[in-house]
């Protein structure tokens, strides 16, 4: 069925108001359905299945009123003692063991109300601390019972200090926090994160986070198949006039009009899309074009919209200097995911 003219997301310039990022602040659409059940652990790896296990103690511990007091205390009430043991845990395993479904589980089964849980990545977070302010944010969150931060980010000293400060006056107001992470710049021919150095870079935090390591290989590349060659030019446009709810946009167009657009809005800027189509894919020119296309993969990730592209394929979006540099870890994540999207674009009308 013919659509008509697709949209453009160049033509898109979403503004997202300050309370509206606190309110999207829960697990992706892509994790709506996820539960602890749905977590398959391998039976080789064991730690997969102590994971589930300690997280489903964590979240059950996590019912009845705020450790704070907030909300629910008379004036003369005496505030209550701090919980015993570790008011946060860290996830600690590589590429596609299952972090963030275990992650976005936990807030799942979290006994409070969604508003009062709040699920975001390190990048979301910071941008919430630039919408609203350092103070506001605190105040914002102190009710909630539950922060989850997915791909703590370590590759950044100061947003590593800012967040740091942000989770002490969290931790000091009771609410609990989870945590996955990404790798320093230093770390990056490792497989996973080490446990250690993420506890010594949130400095005076580390006694609030239970690290639980989970082994594995990515789930990702468990059989999959090769990612699909770029199509034409002319496929692609086919397939965006004949996909309804498609946009159409030239992909130097769109890392310009990226710029334009504040990070926080990548989401809103692909609201309502079935499917992304690209032409003329291309190398990335320079590092802080490459980091603004690693948020949008990962909202497009996030939102599963299938991504149909012509020119270079996606392993070949960045340079060797940036796949080496301190960043490769994202550069590699944005790889696989719109990869994957490629994948999931295969079988759209057009074609």
């Amino acid at each position: 069925m013919t659509s008509g003219v697709p949209q453009s997301l160049c033509e898109r310039r979403p503004h997202v108001p300050a309370d509206r990022l606190v309110r999207e602040m829960q697990p992706p659409p892509r994790f709506d359905a996820v539960r602890f059940d749905t977590y398959v652990p391998d039976p080789g790896q064991p730690s997969q299945a102590a994971a589930v296990a300690a997280l489903s103690s964590f979240a059950a511990g996590l019912g009845g009123a705020h450790p704070s007091g907030s909300g629910r205390r008379r004036w003369f009430a005496r505030k209550p003692a701090a919980p015993a043991g570790p008011r946060g845990v860290y996830l600690d395993g590589g590429y596609g063991v299952g972090k963030t479904h275990l992650l976005a589980s936990l807030w799942h089964a979290t006994p409070a109300d969604p508003s009062l849980k709040a699920f975001g990545t390190f990048v979301e977070l910071t941008n919430l601390v630039g919408a609203l302010g350092f103070q506001e944010t605190v105040r914002t969150l102190s009710g909630h019972r539950l922060l989850c931060i997915d791909e703590f980010e370590l590759d950044d000293p100061g947003d590593t200090v800012l967040v740091s400060s942000l989770l002490k006056k969290l931790a000091e107001a009771g609410v609990a926090l989870a945590a996955t992470s990404n790798t320093l710049p230093g770390k990056l021919g490792e497989g996973r994160f080490a446990a250690a150095d993420f506890l010594r870079e949130i400095q005076g935090l580390s006694a609030h986070f239970l690290p639980l390591r989970i082994d594995g290989e990515d789930y990702r590349h468990r059989g999959l198949p090769e990612a699909p060659a770029p199509y034409s030019d002319e496929v692609v446009t086919k397939t965006a006039y004949a996909t309804d709810g498609a946009s159409l946009d030239s992909f130097p167009g769109l890392l310009e009009h990226l710029a334009r657009i504040h990070p926080s809005g990548y989401g809103a800027l692909t609201e309502g899309l079935s499917t992304v189509c690209l032409t003329d894919v291309g190398p990335v020119p320079d590092q802080s074009t490459a980091l603004r296309l690693v948020v949008l993969a990962d909202r497009l990730y996030d939102r599963e919209v299938p991504v149909l592209a012509s020119g270079l394929p996606f392993d070949r979006l960045f340079s060797e200097e940036m796949l080496n540099g301190g960043y490769r870890k994202k550069y590699f994540r944005a790889i696989s995911r719109l990869t994957a999207l490629a994948r999931d674009a295969r079988d759209l009308p057009g074609q």
